[in-house]
């Protein structure tokens, strides 16, 4: 039993190598080239006190941000296994409700404490969901950059190769986003030893460098990087704005601990990737401070002519994986934010048997396509998107930082001095780093600032349109009680037919639309009747015995009952296999539910006049309306069994 385990261990191992370290992995290709880039706005002179100091804040940096904010503490405020900072938003959420609730208890009534303590989760949760709309915008620039940067080594090699670079990218992109149909198990298995490989080979090559000036581990010191900040501020400052691309990733490893696991993201950084980045970045820092012409190209430049040619193609092949950590991350964001209702209903693919979190989201893979396509036509070069990049990853992290301490302090009740301990100096750091990036604003960073902002809109302007919709379906369909009362009443209403109907409503308040419209225009109602409500709770998955709920709306005598169906966030809702889980017992009679017909409502949207939102954010609600997947096809009913009957709401 426990070799199958260990077995299970290192196969999810090789697979978070494949999938999650991807963005991280690649960095050593380009941060020291950017820090000391002398196109840059605020270029750092290349000098032997520079070099040790910026090795120094990058080594530290990731230690500080990576290793401590989340490997050692974020990635243990998971949410039922899943991570990422749509989790810390859900967690956020529990613990506003919760406040909400004990102003009502009587011991030791504090007023307007646990009132206050909502509002402050609200506010953080509304940051959170800025943090992941930050986190769409890296996931657009991190494959463009990451797969740019290493094709562009094919000019170190052959500079007439020059202009081949982006359509070469152009083609590896598309590829890359055409295999996402085969699931992240499957990309995982393909690309994990391939990151191995990857991870080996820059350790090796970064060794050999720091065999040349062996003074370079002296960097290892926090003195080194505490000096370079205190004592040379004004190049420190703006170098953390190249500095923060050895981070970039961090939000990754989070967002796909889901697909993985906490322990197996864990063992693979802090026996593999951390130690191979870091000799990669001291053997770069060696190799310049032994010719400073060689910062041109530091990372391609540790390997001697003849492993320069193989070292570009397993450098293209590590940024295509690079790319796929944030394109995964990007679908468990997406999918997780439909379910908490920040995006349409969206067609999601559960590509494991064995990993419920391992999905694939086509609306997601073909819009990052397109978007990935358009940056690199656009800027053409890594060096031009490295001012972007950064703005994006700070703001998440600080974000992640924050929210983190909260629910460390309302969850875990971790005691204040301690959280003020360690939130100053992390948070001191994250806010360094985001300040650092707002100096290139006018040079590229508005352009993840940009995304950010827009995927915020969106996702804002959903939520709350969603709401406005779902008062005024509930004040056109009435009261359910009230509706099976009126049936009772007056028989004459209706004439009643064999078989099952089964109707899905929002809840057991209201009475679905599609019944009513049977009921008014062709004056039936089926012989047993199941009005089914689905609520997704704020967990990845319910256990089958707590995933339904039975009532007879008052009476066990008319064959019409209302079943609550739970699923978690991660779960499939099939409907068909939910109600064969069904007790005969309470169901009213015989219930034919294999030969059930299905009733749908499909609700039109139109703009009105009512000053519930802003004109603009009415249309960008309904133009959004229309990604919503298929109902049918989402709940998993039968085509030739399920009937659509129309309405129409104004917005």
């Amino acid at each position: 039993m426990s070799a199958g385990r260990q077995q299970v261990s290192l196969a999810l191992v090789v697979g978070a190598l494949g999938v999650v370290f991807g963005d991280i992995g690649t960095s050593p290709i380009y941060t020291l080239q950017t820090v000391f880039n002398p196109a840059d706005p605020h270029p750092v002179p290349v000098s032997t006190g520079n070099v040790y100091g910026v090795v120094s804040l990058v080594f530290w940096s990731v230690m500080i941000i990576v290793t401590v904010t989340y490997v050692l503490l974020a990635m243990r405020a998971d949410n039922d296994g899943e991570g990422g900072i749509m989790a810390l938003i859900t967690l956020l959420k529990r613990l506003g409700a919760r406040s909400g609730s004990t102003n009502a208890e009587p011991r030791r009534a504090r007023p307007g404490v646990g009132g206050s303590r909502g509002r402050v989760a609200a506010v953080l949760a509304g940051l959170g969901i800025f943090g992941a709309a930050l986190f769409f915008g890296d996931s657009m620039i991190t494959p463009a950059i990451s797969v740019l940067s290493a094709v562009e080594g094919l000019k170190v090699v052959q500079p007439s190769l020059g202009e081949l670079v982006v359509p070469i990218t152009a083609v590896i992109i598309v590829v890359l986003f055409l295999v996402q149909r085969r699931g992240t198990a499957t990309v995982g298995r393909m690309f994990g030893p391939v990151m191995i490989l990857w991870f080996v080979t820059i350790g090796a090559s970064g060794v050999a460098g720091i065999a040349r000036h062996p003074s370079i581990l002296k960097a290892l010191s926090p003195t080194y990087a505490v000096g370079f900040l205190a004592g040379h501020f004004g190049i420190a400052f703006f170098s953390l704005a190249a500095v923060v691309l050895a981070v970039t990733g961090a939000e990754a490893l989070y967002a796909d601990m889901g697909h993985f696991g906490r322990r197996s993201i864990t063992r693979a950084w802090l026996f593999l990737v951390f130690p191979a980045c870091v000799l990669s970045y001291f053997g770069q820092g060696a190799l310049v401070l032994d010719d400073p012409s060689n910062i041109s190209s530091p990372f391609f430049l540790l390997v001697p002519d003849w492993g320069r040619l193989p070292l570009v193609l397993l450098a293209t092949a590590a940024t295509v994986i690079a790319s796929q950590a944030v394109i995964t991350g990007a679908y468990s964001v997406a999918s997780q934010a439909a379910q908490l209702g920040y995006l349409p209903r969206l067609r999601v693919a559960h590509t494991s048997e064995s990993q419920i979190g391992q999905i694939y989201v086509p609306w997601i893979n073909w819009t990052l396509m397109v978007s990935v396509l358009t940056l690199v036509f656009a800027f053409r070069s890594s060096a031009a998107l490295a001012f972007a990049f950064g703005m994006a990853v700070t703001g998440t992290i600080a974000i992640t930082t924050l929210m983190f301490f909260y629910i460390a302090r309302r969850k875990w009740h971790t005691p204040r001095w301690l959280l003020a301990a360690g939130a100053s100096v992390l948070l001191l750091v994250d806010l360094l780093f985001f300040a650092a990036n707002l100096t290139k604003l006018i040079h590229g960073a508005w352009l993840p600032l940009l995304i950010g902002i827009t995927a915020f809109t969106v996702l804002t302007t959903w939520q709350r349109g969603r709401a406005i919709v779902t008062a005024e379906r509930r004040r056109q369909e009435g009261s359910l009680r009230e509706f099976i009362e009126q049936l009772r009443s007056d028989p004459s209403l209706t004439r009643q037919v064999p078989g099952t109907a089964v109707f899905l409503n929002r809840g057991k308040e209201t009475a679905p639309l599609a019944l009513r419209a049977n009921v008014k225009h062709n004056h039936v109602r089926h012989e047993h009747v199941v009005i089914m409500s689905l609520e997704t709770q704020p967990v990845p998955r319910v256990p089958v015995e707590e995933r339904i709920t039975v009532d007879d709306l008052g009476y066990a005598d008319d064959g019409i009952i209302h079943v609550t169906v739970r699923f978690g966030y991660m779960d499939t809702p099939d409907v068909p296999s939910t109600l064969r889980l069904l007790d005969p017992s309470r169901t009213e009679g015989d219930t034919d539910l294999d030969r059930a017909s299905y009733f749908l409502s499909k609700i039109q949207l139109r703009r009105g006049d009512s000053p519930t939102m802003a004109p603009w954010r009415k249309r960008l609600f309904i133009a959004t309306s229309y990604i919503t997947a298929d109902a049918a096809e989402h709940f998993g009913l039968p085509r030739d069994r399920t009937v659509i009957m129309g309405s129409h709401i104004d917005v």
